[in-house]
């Protein structure tokens, strides 16, 4: 499957139906009266969370979609139908943009949770309406109004708890092909994985998290180069990020700093997320150079650090219960954070 995780498209709501001119004429009734009933309402465009849905693909195909207009009242004072709503479903975590203003008006996060992003134009009314005192037989009525239109940029941010993060070839793919049952393509050269890969890892309860291998980051990603500045954005909704550093590399710290960097520089809180630090590889190194980078590491952050190696396995159950601590720790401030009278 292919991941898109940018669209633009177009929404028309519809068109509300015109009002009606028309009189009552029935037997024994000299005096009917105006009887023109109003127009139905047009349909809107309504944005749908799916969680069986992990792509924006399909918008790389059908760019406009626009709802049914409202019926034409009838007579007998009989209000015209109203037009259809268009359903349109996009996947959980999709952020909708107005592309007139940039501005964010609205936000998909759970499955099943809606947004109106065009309303329905109101149906005319009938002359039935502007009957009175005055006029005792109206003889016209009012269009229906237009639908909103606009010009929308959807934007995919993946939800997933933990966000794996590390420079190309660190080994993320093989981690969270360990650690789950995705399949994820692996190889021994730089930039093989070109779209984020999620992975469900079970805890000993049985509850899944989701972990995501975003894709390698380099020097600069957060300005557009390499393929970092596109999914950095899928790091935002992580509540956790492990950080992968490749032990085997030509300078595993240097290659910590450029991350950490490219994560202040790229903002958005990401650099107040909770990390965990896996020097993974370790099995590829001496142990003396093993003991010399963890006391390196020790230096430079107070995050905590764990040693393993995705290859052969080893440090990996440390490494989760780890990680579903600090879940759980953050899960208890934030109850705490919502719990403080502002």
């Amino acid at each position: 499957m292919q991941f898109i995780d940018q669209a633009e498209i177009e929404v028309i709501a519809g068109k509300g139906g015109d009002g009606l001119v028309a009189f009552r004429r029935e037997k024994y009734v000299p005096a009917g009266g105006p009887a023109g009933g109003n127009g139905g309402r047009g349909g809107s465009v309504i944005l749908v969370a799916q969680e069986n849905l992990q792509t924006l693909l399909d918008f790389q195909y059908c760019r406009q979609f626009k709802a049914d207009d409202g019926k034409r009242g009838g007579p007998n004072n009989c209000t015209g139908a109203n037009g259809s709503d268009r359903i349109i479903e996009v996947p959980c975590g999709t952020v909708i943009y107005d592309l007139e203003s940039e501005e964010i008006i609205g936000d998909l996060v759970t499955h099943g949770q809606t947004f109106c992003v065009a309303k329905g134009g109101k149906g005319g009314l009938g002359n039935k309406h502007f009957l009175s005192n005055s006029n005792r037989a109206p003889e016209y009525a009012l269009p229906g109004l237009d639908g909103e239109y606009k010009r929308l940029r959807l934007e995919l941010k993946l939800l997933a708890e933990v966000g794996i993060i590390g420079l190309p070839n660190a080994g993320k793919s093989t981690l969270i092909s360990a650690l789950s049952a995705a399949r994820p393509k692996i190889a021994d050269y730089p930039f093989t994985t070109l779209i984020p890969n999620l992975g469900v890892v079970r805890k000993a309860t049985g509850d899944g998290t989701v972990f995501a291998d975003i894709p390698g980051l380099i020097e600069g990603a957060h300005t557009g180069v390499g393929l970092g500045h596109d999914f950095l954005r899928h790091i935002e909704r992580t509540r956790l990020l492990l950080h992968l550093v490749d032990l085997t590399a030509e300078n595993p710290v240097q290659d910590y700093q450029i991350i950490q960097q490219e994560l202040e520089a790229y903002g958005r809180g990401l650099m107040e997320r909770p990390q965990i630090l896996a020097l993974n590889k370790a099995d590829a190194i001496l142990p003396e150079d093993l003991a010399h980078f963890q006391a390196e590491f020790s230096q430079i952050t107070s995050e905590p650090i764990k040693v393993i190696s995705a290859v052969s396995r080893t440090g990996l159950d440390e490494l989760l219960q780890l990680v579903w601590d600090k879940l759980d720790n953050y899960s208890v401030e934030s109850e705490l954070f919502l719990d403080v009278e502002i």
